[in-house]
């Protein structure tokens, strides 16, 4: 009894998806991951640890 209740949940879900229209808003999807073209990639954690290269230099 419980299996045709549950298959017509799904159903109903599956047009719900299929059928429905969704108004997207792009620009605060984009927005929203960050993506800039014109801003470069910075790395924050670039002043506090020295470079590998640098640590072997000064030990040889």
């Amino acid at each position: 009894m419980g299996r045709g209740r549950q298959k017509a949940k799904h159903t109903k879900i599956a047009r719900e998806l299929k059928y429905d229209t969704y108004n997207v808003n792009y620009s605060a999807l984009e927005k929203e991951l960050g993506h800039h073209e014109e801003d470069e990639y910075v790395d924050k954690w670039a002043d506090q640890y020295a470079d590998e290269d640098e640590d072997e230099l000064e030990t040889a």
